[in-house]
């Protein structure tokens, strides 16, 4: 009995030791962050002069990207991209041809690429809120047409904009209705409830939200299952497209034809009156 006993006190402080663990380091597995190397820096002003960006945002915390404007119309739509957890989104510049008449922002998550800072849920929400008021005010953007695209974790940060503020159109790529509902899954052993910093519950969001939505799936996504996305979808409370795409893992979705093939047509019906 007392090995008995001793075994399961080693047990219970080995899980208590892990779960410590996952607590204090769930910023690092959350939020991997991504550098911005100075030879694609220096690549991606020549190719595209004049259109890299830094903005202070509210707190004093100064922010870097890219801004395209879209040569006509003037004014014209505007897409705001959200990358996945460990993605510099200067990379999606080099689509921007995918976006004919539409202006293209692509601003980088605190501590990511040349953003300063630190990320967490709230500081995300409330940078893409403020970089959605201070883009509306300017008068070469169509304030009723700005759409929002969001990758991964970034689909969070895409969804609480659309809460929040007009957005005409979205593009969810590989989303999930709550990091809590991941994690839970991913450590069912883990009380992930009062412990999780970053719950991303954006399924309490989708129902009052009524932009079309077009969410993109990887049918054998090892990190986004499936059916964490088709339960967001369901929860929408605007007309929903699915592109599912039934090879695919996470990051094998952008390599498909029909990846861009569906997107840029559902984008360009932003560009329109309603």
């Amino acid at each position: 009995m007392a090995l008995l006993l001793s075994a399961i006190k080693i047990a219970l402080a080995a899980l208590l030791g892990f779960c410590l663990l996952l607590y204090f380091r769930q910023d690092a597995m959350i939020f991997l962050g991504a550098g911005l190397p100075a030879g694609m820096l220096e690549e991606l002003r020549r190719a595209y002069p004049g259109s890299e960006i830094t903005l202070t945002a509210p707190d004093g915390v100064r922010l870097h990207g890219w801004y395209r404007r879209a040569e006509s119309p003037s004014p014209a739509p505007l897409l705001i991209y959200f990358g996945g957890n460990a993605e510099d989104v200067s990379g999606m510049l080099l689509e921007e041809a995918r976006f004919p008449g539409i202006s293209l922002l692509l601003v980088n998550y605190r501590g990511y690429g040349l953003s300063a800072g630190k990320p967490t849920q709230r500081s995300l929400t409330r940078d893409a809120l403020f970089l959605y008021d201070h883009f509306a005010t300017r008068p070469e953007v169509d304030s009723e047409r700005i759409m929002a695209m969001g990758r991964s974790l970034g689909t969070c940060v895409a969804v609480e904009l659309a809460a929040q503020r007009q957005v005409a159109r979205l593009v969810l790529i590989s989303p999930f209705e709550s990091l809590r509902a991941l994690a839970k899954e991913l450590y069912p052993w883990f009380p992930v409830g009062p412990f999780l910093r970053h719950p991303f519950d954006i399924i309490e969001r989708a129902p009052a939200i009524k932009a079309p939505l077009l969410a993109v799936i990887a049918g054998r996504d090892r990190i986004v299952p499936p059916a964490h996305s088709r339960r967001l979808v369901a929860a929408w409370g605007g007309k929903t497209e699915i592109l599912e795409l039934p090879g695919a893992d996470h990051n094998e979705v952008g390599p498909q034809p029909e990846f861009w093939n569906t997107i840029a047509p559902f984008l360009a019906q932003g560009r329109k009156n309603p």
